[in-house]
């Protein structure tokens, strides 16, 4: 890396209320382990939450910035380095699709756990890494990126056939 490279991590939390997620990034134990890893700046998307992040600016610090909501993220997940999201699909596939480096942090205080069964199941594929806020600066800390397995979409289209088939349509 050399000096002065920019290297971003984006968060997001999408349209929902997401503070642990916000506070446990805005941590000074978060912020260390990012920088020990060689992250120079922390950008959140903060949704629908009431947490504020600290903003901080200064040679030595991860410079910290955030925003509420954008028509897009793509061009935020494209810029970063590594993204870390919650646990909505759109949100994984999104990153996963786009090649970057991911860490997914499960959302506890929702209702029920599809989103952490998916975290998981593509954590133990190798695809990111799952964390709770709690256990987010621990997942920094030993994330591997080159233990990481590129993520390749299925094929859909034997299903497509195989409905056009059932229901009398031409198959190509």
């Amino acid at each position: 890396m050399g000096d002065g490279e920019r290297r971003m991590v984006f968060v997001t939390v999408g349209t929902t209320c997401f503070d642990a997620l916000a506070k446990a990034v805005d941590s000074e134990l978060v912020n260390e382990a990012l920088l020990q890893k060689g992250y120079t700046h922390l950008l959140i998307q903060m949704g629908r939450g009431t947490y504020v992040p600290s903003k901080v600016t200064g040679n030595s610090t991860l410079q910290v910035d955030y925003f509420t909501f954008s028509p897009s993220i793509a061009d935020y997940i494209r810029e970063a380095s590594l993204v870390i999201s919650h646990a909505g699909s759109g949100s994984i596939f999104e990153t996963l699709r786009l090649s970057k480096p991911l860490i997914v942090v499960v959302n506890e205080d929702l209702m029920d756990n599809h989103q952490s069964e998916l975290a998981e199941e593509l954590a133990e594929r190798k695809h990111l890494f799952c964390a709770h806020p709690q256990t987010l600066q621990k997942t920094i800390e030993a994330m591997d990126l080159t233990a990481l397995q590129p993520y390749v979409p299925g094929d859909a289209k034997p299903v497509v056939t195989l409905i056009n088939k059932f229901f009398g349509f031409p198959v190509d």
